[in-house]
């Protein structure tokens, strides 16, 4: 048999280092790390009966993983246990069944089956034999099975991907619950089987593999699980005996039945000998695996601890719910990883539902309370939901538990935009506020003003407003639907609030408080209305189930009776209230019109039109008109009878608002009069009517171009007009364009009509094209915003799918207005905050108009970057857009960066060219603010390299695909660096060549064969004399040349010309041939780029280049590395370098990697501190992923100097020492 001894390895590390919350091991634990089955009276355990010797002498020979009668019933005579459970076709019950039988038969080779299936369910390729399984101790097996573990892979059975492996856990964890339940009333008591089984798994889960500790730490949880069961069972018949006992005993001695005592007697003793026995087997796993792999350093380990130790405090509280078991939990609520907090917390929910545990739970409740509270704001949202519920089931057990304080950290989760946090957070609101009844108010009315449902939505208004998120309704009343949607569609208890007079001694509504339920009640309409969450909070609509859907009308029914007849009277008390008329004429979107019809409802459809002109005419502000105008257009809907009655309303209204605005523009026009402000006022509100019901519907018969145009030409001449008037008038007619345009494209116009609208809105755009040099910013804003929305619908885009009749509208901008548009952004635009005067009411310093100041200039922004992407106007223009990126990347990144996006999928040179424009227009601002001869390190020439830097890393890995690009990037930036000759005179550098520094940074992104051709490009613009030049003035040159030669590290590295020393750069003189004149570019290189030259780039490179741009942290340089350092390095110090180097990373190649389970060093404790989980030793993953992991955390970059050997680095010493020489002698 295997002896239930401690596994000894070489492997094995100090108790000390088994942690996984090291903090924790001071609290009271107990020293179970020694614990056996052989102490106390499991001392006699594994001992075979005297006759049995000779079973085992049976078993050598016998063929391996023989499972009897089952298999030859089904055809599977020689599967394995493990086959068996994998394919999941048999019974559990049935291989159970046939496992017990054989053991009856042969208990060693039952036994011998049953410990290779856990050896094959942990993917060991190896079995453990007959020989093996009588001869060897329990460590030496282990070790043998570890040496026969499959090491190139690390995948085992319980984390194996697909189907037949997720089914296969619940198959295992059912064969070991299933194999305790059969054998409860004999085998387990035999004193071998459950002892074996126990060593096994209490060894296996002390082993350094991962898969061995993984699987039998499941295995011996779930076996403890069915203990549990057993033992309960066990509890509740010995409880049972001592009553019919003390019933017996406690009879008259005449009916007393002594016979019947003795048995009693006996039976009790029996169940007590047998919970003796299954608790010694409880304890063992506990103390042998549990204390041990609650904190192992896998995350899964531990996750499988805490939830099998929930299920025990569960299933028999008696024995296990107490702090000695319940503080395991506690503790691990702390835990790094998500996955073990989430079972913490279904575990102890378990407990909490069961309000008959609360007085067992009091200390631990006092204890952990305030680390339950800090989950609800969990980085994993799982968790977070996990924790609000506890709280939840916390609260319903007791009031007192949780403070005030506690709560409010709950309740403002309502608004979170993660809807299962805040749906979990509305549960915990609604039981917390809403629902406690008391005595006075069970005689209630059902509903109304005084009903219960009448103050629970008080008190929904009442935390609405402590809340202080009035613009998030929405998102309250979408957390509270699941729980509380029956009080939030009580609309008659809602309406009675609004519309009854407060009784006798009862508090009436503020108007703030008012202004909320509207706001709320229209939220909950939505709501049943559209069946989704609102935006922000969700992924998009889902389908609804027909439960669903017959709710969802039943609701809208409902809604519109109600309403039909509630809103003419609701709009009548708040007619003046600007906010609740916006709220309330909302709601006819949601109503279904033909109940307007079939309801009888006509007269409150009268009344309600009559209700909505009142609005009009009463109010100027723009949310009320567009409400009124979307309430008409949602009620003249031809599908219904009522459309003709709307229709006749809305045209009545219309016909009098334009008569009234075309006199009041004619008297407000006339010449030699001055508009006094009441006339100004009167044209403005009218217009405004007009613009908000334009925005909706179509009002092309009443010709209102002429006199808008009118009146725009008009304050063009003058410059008086009022502002207010200008900005309408310019949205008033840039609808009806709009609607002609709708009407052309529908093909319902004839020819005259596509003329008349072409040459309308040809004048429109130079009307806004003239407004862009108006005084007033507002104005300037509004004429951009339409000019980039007019460009954009009348460009080249507009005859797709099919619309050819539409080319004649098309509108190009010529130069002139794309300038002006230009100019707008980057004077309104690019500009800094401080500078910002449009502020409203003069309120600089406050941050909310802060923030709306810049939401605007973001939406300026995006209008014109949509015309670059586009293409309406010339994608060049950009360069004035993305030379802005770096500084003001906080305000507009993410838009430039888009734009960057989209224009190098249209073309990608041309993108890259006007990358490069952006990078040659801020050098050539730089060069005249600080003088040709400005500072390399100066912030600003810093600045564009960093610029540079981004750039270049926006066109990601794949070289190929930029390959044509990058190229004509680095052609332009050449020819710019010389194309202005020094001021200085010949013999010094171009008045640009500093350029090339910031060019190097695209470097790294040419392909190898592509550096040789733009190699041989840069020197046909290089002199003999510019080769020859070493002073800091040519050092751009010379790394840029660097950045280009053919090194092994220069595909992936960008270059720091700051950081080049005078020996690289000497180095670079002596590797460049002497030729006369300029350079000439072979012939066969003249192609900037051939499709069909060899991309394949070889793995190893030549010897690395002499000179060295490698990028190295300023922090890290060495003192021969820097850029003051202009002395280079002596040849030892050349060959002790490349010496180190070379054996440095051999080293770590070659050094085997070794993780322990036991994290028992230091560092390894504190990197856990830090978040980092460590795995198991190396065999859990292939070694060449270890070395890929290995070389990902070295800290330094990749020095090609790393892989010579001592030869290269002795040649490359002498080399040095040449070189040397001959600069002394130059």
């Amino acid at each position: 048999m295997i002896a239930a001894q401690e596994l000894h390895t070489e492997f094995q590390f100090p108790q000390e280092a088994d942690t996984q919350l090291s903090s924790d091991t001071d609290l009271e634990e107990p020293d179970v790390k020694n614990a056996k089955l052989g102490k106390g009276k499991g001392g006699k355990k594994g001992k075979k009966a005297p006759g049995e010797k000779g079973k085992c002498g049976a078993a050598k020979g016998a063929g391996l993983g023989r499972v009897n009668g089952h298999h030859r019933e089904n055809g599977m005579e020689n599967m394995t246990l493990f086959e068996v459970v994998k394919m999941g076709k048999s019974a559990t019950q049935s291989v159970v069944d046939d496992w017990i039988e054989s053991y009856k038969n042969d208990r060693d080779i039952a036994l011998l089956d049953l410990i290779n299936f856990f050896i094959q369910c942990s993917g060991c390729k190896g079995a453990v034999s007959a020989e093996m399984f009588r001869h060897m101790q329990n460590s030496e097996i282990i070790r043998k099975m570890t040496e026969e573990f499959d090491e190139d892979s690390g995948d085992y059975p319980l984390t194996m991907a697909g189907p037949l492996w997720k089914k296969f856990k619940s198959s295992f964890c059912e064969f070991i619950g299933v194999l305790v339940r059969q054998c409860q009333y004999s085998i387990i008591y035999d004193e071998y089987m459950m002892d074996t089984v126990i060593s096994l798994l209490t060894g296996l889960s002390d082993s350094q593999v991962r898969a061995f500790r993984h699987t039998s730490t499941l295995a011996a949880m779930k076996l403890m699980t069915a203990l549990v069961n057993v033992a309960l069972n066990l509890s509740i018949n010995m409880d049972n005996t001592q009553r019919q006992y003390e019933a017996e005993r406690n009879k008259v001695m005449a009916k007393r039945a002594n016979d019947r005592l003795e048995l009693l007697l006996q039976k009790r003793k029996e169940l007590q000998e047998n919970q003796d026995e299954i608790e010694n087997m409880m304890n063992a796993i506990f103390k042998g695996v549990f204390v041990h792999r609650y904190r192992d350093a896998i995350a899964e380990i531990r996750a499988i601890c805490i939830e099998e130790i929930g299920v025990w405090m569960k299933m028999y509280s008696d024995a296990f719910l107490n702090d000695s078991y319940l503080k395991y939990v506690g503790w691990t609520m702390h835990d790094k990883q998500g996955e073990v907090r989430l079972k913490c917390l279904t575990a102890l929910q378990g407990l909490y539902y069961n309000r008959e545990l609360n007085t067992r739970l009091e200390l631990f409740t006092s204890r952990f309370k305030d680390r339950i509270v800090s989950m609800t704001l969990d980085k994993e949202y799982d968790v977070a939901v996990q924790a609000i519920k506890l709280l939840t089931l916390v609260l319903h057990s007791s009031d007192e538990v949780l403070t005030a304080e506690d709560c409010e950290s709950v309740y403002h989760l309502v608004y979170s935009a993660h809807r299962p946090v805040a749906v979990a957070a509305g549960e915990f609101l609604y039981k917390k506020l809403f629902s406690h009844r008391g005595p006075e108010e069970e005689g209630m009315p059902r509903r109304g003003r005084q009903s219960l449902n009448g103050n629970l939505i008080k008190t929904t208004v009442f935390f609405f407003l402590e809340s202080e998120l009035h613009e998030h309704g929405a998102y309250l009343v979408d957390s509270l639907w699941e729980c509380a949607s029956e009080l939030l569609k009580d609309w008659e208890s809602t309406i009675s609030l609004l519309l009854d007079e407060p009784m006798p001694g009862e508090e009436a509504l503020t108007d703030r408080q008012e202004t909320a339920l509207i706001e709320v009640m229209l939220c909950a309409v939505r709501q049943a209305c559209e069946c989704h969450p609102p935006v922000g909070r969700g992924t998009g609509k889902r389908v609804l189930t027909a439960k669903e859907k017959k709710t969802q009308l039943d609701d809208r029914t409902r809604i519109t009776e109600i309403f039909a007849v509630a809103l003419p009277l609701l709009l009548a008390k708040y007619s003046v209230d600007a906010e609740k008329v916006t709220n309330l004429l909302q709601l006819p979107q949601f109503f279904d019109l033909e109940i307007y019809t079939t309801g009888r409802l006509e007269k409150h459809l009268e009344s309600l039109l009559r209700q909505i002109r009142e609005v009009v005419e009463k109010h100027t502000e723009t949310d009320v008109l567009e409400a009124c105008s979307m309430t008409y257009h949602a009620l003249c809907n031809e599908e219904f009878t009522i459309f003709n009655r709307v229709d006749i309303a809305r045209s009545q209204l219309l016909d009098e608002l334009v008569d009234k605005f075309n006199r009041l523009l004619e008297d407000f026009l006339q010449e030699g009069e001055e508009p006094d402000e009441d006339d100004a006022y009167q044209v403005l509100s009218t217009l405004k009517r007009i613009t908000a019901f334009h925005n909706a519907h179509d009002l092309s018969k009443w010709d209102l171009f002429t006199s808008n145009y009118k009146l725009l030409n008009t304050g063009l001449q003058n410059g008086d007009m009022p502002e207010q008037i200008v900005i309408h008038a310019m949205q008033c007619t840039h609808y009806v364009i709009l609607w002609n345009l709708a009407k052309v494209s529908e093909g319902s116009s004839n020819k005259g009509d596509m003329v008349t609208l072409r040459k309308q809105m040809r004048a429109f755009c130079l009307m806004c094209q003239r407004y862009l040099t108006s005084v007033n910013t507002t104005v300037k804003e509004q004429a951009f915003t339409i000019l980039c929305d007019a460009l954009m619908i009348f460009s080249h885009q507009m005859v797709s799918s099919g619309r050819e009749q539409l080319e004649p509208l098309i509108y190009t901008p010529d130069s002139s207005l794309q300038a002006e548009l230009l100019n707008f952004i980057l004077d309104h635009v690019f500009i800094d905050q401080d500078d910002d005067n449009n502020s409203t009411d003069g309120q600089q310093d406050d941050e909310a108009s802060k923030i709306e100041a810049l939401h605007k200039r973001r939406n300026l922004l995006a209008a014109y970057c949509k015309l670059i992407i586009y293409n309406v106007v010339e994608m060049n223009t950009g360069a004035d857009i993305f030379k802005q990126y770096m500084r003001y990347y906080n305000d507009y990144g993410d838009i430039i960066k888009e734009t960057m996006s989209k224009t190098r999928q249209i073309d990608k040179i041309q993108c890259a060219k006007t990358l490069i424009l952006s990078l040659q227009q801020l050098f050539n601002e730089m060069l005249s603010d600080l003088g040709c001869n400005f500072d390399r390190s100066s912030s600003s020439f810093c600045g564009i390299k960093e610029l540079a830097r981004r750039f270049s890393l926006t066109f990601g890995l794949d070289q190929l695909k930029t390959r044509e690009a990058i190229a004509m990037l680095h052609k332009d930036g050449i020819e710019f660096a010389f194309k202005e000759p020094s001021p200085q005179g010949e013999g010094n550098p171009p008045l640009n060549l500093a350029f090339l520094d910031i060019l190097s940074e695209f470097s790294s992104k040419l392909l190898r064969q592509d550096k040789k051709t733009v190699h041989l490009y840069l020197e046909r613009f290089m002199t003999f004399q510019m080769a020859l030049q070493r002073e800091d003035c040519w050092l751009p040159l010379i790394s840029y040349r660097n950045s280009l030669q053919a090194g092994g590290d220069d595909d992936t590295m960008s270059v720091m010309s700051g950081y080049s020393s005078r020996g690289s750069s000497i180095r670079s003189k002596k590797a460049k041939p002497a030729s006369t004149g300029k350079r000439k570019l072979p012939e066969d290189a003249q192609v900037w780029m051939n499709r069909e030259q060899n991309v394949q780039t070889p793995v190893m490179m030549p010897s690395p280049h002499l000179t060295s741009t490698v990028l190295r942290d300023p922090k890290k340089m060495r003192p021969e590395e820097s850029y003051m350092g202009v002395y280079a390095m002596t040849s030892e110090q050349q060959q002790h370098q490349a010496l180190r180097r070379g054996s440095g990373l051999m080293e770590d190649d070659e050094e085997p990697i070794v993780e322990d389970v036991m994290m028992s060093s230091e560092d390894r404790l504190e990197d856990l501190n830090e978040g980092m989980d460590f795995d198991t030793m190396d065999i859990d993953l292939p070694p060449s992923k270890n070395r890929r992991e290995r070389s990902e955390l070295k800290p330094d970059y990749f020095d090609p100097s790393s892989i010579m050997d001592d030869s290269v680095g002795i040649y490359l010493s002498i080399v040095m020492s040449t070189v040397l020489n001959i600069e002394k002698t130059i």
